[in-house]
């Protein structure tokens, strides 16, 4: 819905020239007011010159683009590069403009909260992503310091300092910019506050020296993710040299934990570890996927003295101690997001899966089971646990042995499921051929019934369409869910990993030359 407001401000941006000669008769208030039109419109000079004339002390792009009282529409996930580009030239130009027409009151700048989606809904079609937006950004502030130094206005802008709130994402192909505008930051009037860190493919080395530059103090998630080789000394490491008060969210690389090749120093270093994360007094999410914790997850997570709400433990080899530890431990009824992937919990641990369930029940939103084994005999169980999460938005059980008979007791199920509004599911059993054993090889995962998959796809539609429940967003992504920051980076992780194994294969065959 949109009031007479809004849609006189769209009237006034669909004429970008009309619009930027009006600029300057416009009131303060109504400028977020134009601003969210003209990038709705995605009239790219008009966001640029509202940007460069910002009366108010505080850019919020989140709040700008979120639903408000004169537009319900939440543009936040519609990170348009044209229109982003256009704000941060914008706020380079806002820094260099000595005739503004209100004198010059904004602080601070925040560029988080935008949401990176598979689709894009602006007429572009171009997303500007979180690895895009950081590098950007970065260029963006040396590009000012040397126009200011190359116009000599060093005197004309001494007075201005604006914050500018972001969500990094570094890689090594980012790495020497971003580098760069930290460095720089005691000099530019722009000034990059990290909230958010995300790094890929970088050396620890480079990997420590950009998180202090970053200002850890003031970081509130951090993730260390594929191409980063830590393992358990390194993390101790960073815990005891980079003060991190104020985090709530961690993401650790695969592997960084592997107990199979633990020594009996390596048990006190375990130790340690989780009495250094009692420290972090804010932490409420924790991301170990792909480490191997065989017997010690109660070493990482009873030390917390805060509860989680978000625990991804997919593919972290859990033994039944394990299970039972988060099935009894306080974390269990504050769980709002929960990552069992990769453990066959119906088959091996049914009753504490059975009970971890039951008691995140009142807070569980998000629960994810891909690969876990389960097939047609589990269904009861499975219906069971699920039944009291009622409060459930999302829940993906992708690459399990079910057959169609079994989804569609599921999406029974999950037309009672008030709060539920995605689901994605495996392709069934019956639409392989009965040769095909599980989990799915990727070159199998694709040879499936598609005649078959259509029928049986629209039989659950049905089911959903019988109760009303048209919100509910069912789907069947063969290769996982879409993840935006992989997707900006993939050539880049592709030539990584290619370097790894070509190493990898020129170590093997010096070895073999010295034994020769």
């Amino acid at each position: 819905m949109k009031t007479l407001r809004f849609i006189s401000a769209q009237a006034l941006v669909s004429d970008a020239q009309v619009a930027q000669r009006s600029i300057v008769y416009v009131a303060q208030n109504l400028y977020p007011l134009l601003f969210k039109a003209s990038y709705l419109q995605e009239q790219a000079t008009v966001v640029h010159d509202l940007v460069e004339n910002w009366p108010l002390a505080e850019f919020n792009i989140s709040k700008l683009l979120g639903k408000t009282a004169d537009c319900e529409k939440d543009l936040c996930n519609r990170t348009c590069q044209v229109c982003l580009q256009a704000c941060l030239t914008g706020l380079k130009d806002y820094v260099l403009n000595s005739s503004s027409t209100y004198s010059k009151r904004l602080k601070v700048v925040d560029l988080t909260g935008l949401n990176d989606i598979e689709f894009q809904a602006c007429d572009c079609g171009k997303a500007l992503g979180r690895w895009g937006r950081t590098e950007l950004m970065a260029r963006t502030c040396f590009d000012l310091l040397v126009e200011i130094q190359a116009r000599k206005l060093e005197d004309l802008v001494s007075d201005i300092s604006i914050e500018v709130l972001m969500s990094l994402f570094v890689t090594q192909r980012s790495y020497e910019v971003v580098v760069e505008a930290l460095l720089l930051r005691g000099q530019c009037p722009l000034k990059i506050r990290c909230i958010e860190f995300r790094a890929d493919s970088l050396a620890l080395r480079k990997l420590f020296y950009i998180i202090k530059l970053a200002k850890s103090e003031t970081l509130q998630k951090l993730e260390l993710v594929h191409n980063i080789r830590m393992e358990m000394e390194h993390f101790d490491f960073l815990l005891s040299q980079v003060p991190l008060p104020l985090l709530r969210s961690l993401t650790l690389p695969a592997r960084t934990f592997d107990v199979r090749r633990m020594t009996q120093g390596d048990e006190s270093l375990l130790v340690k570890i989780g009495q250094r994360l009692s420290e972090l007094n804010f932490l409420t999410e924790l991301n170990l996927a792909f480490s191997t914790l065989t017997g010690r997850i109660r070493k990482i997570l009873s030390p917390l003295k805060t509860p989680l709400h978000s625990l991804n433990v997919s593919s972290c080899c859990l033994n039944h101690a394990d299970m039972a530890y988060l099935a009894n431990s306080l974390h269990a009824e504050y769980l709002e997001v929960l990552d069992l992937s990769g453990h066959s919990v119906a088959d091996l641990f049914p009753s504490t899966f059975f009970k971890l369930l039951g008691r995140a029940s009142r807070t569980l939103r998000i629960l994810t089971l891909e690969e876990c084994n389960i097939s047609d005999e589990h269904v009861n169980l499975l219906l069971l646990a699920l039944e009291p999460c009622k409060k459930l938005t999302g829940f993906s059980f992708l690459g399990n042995p079910l057959t169609s008979r079994s989804l569609c007791r599921l999406f029974e199920l999950f037309t009672e499921m008030p709060s539920l509004c995605k689901v994605e599911f495996p392709v069934p059993k019956d639409c392989y051929p009965p040769t095909f054993t599980y989990p799915l090889t990727d070159e199998n995962l694709v040879k499936y019934d598609r005649e078959r998959f259509a029928e049986i796809n629209q039989e659950l539609i049905m089911i959903l369409s019988r109760a009303n429940r048209y919100d509910i967003v069912a789907t069947s992504p063969l290769f996982g869910s879409f993840d935006s920051n992989i997707q900006e980076t993939c050539n880049e992780l592709s030539v990584v990993l290619l370097q790894s194994f070509t190493d990898a294969i020129s170590n093997l065959l010096t070895a073999l030359k010295q034994v020769d």
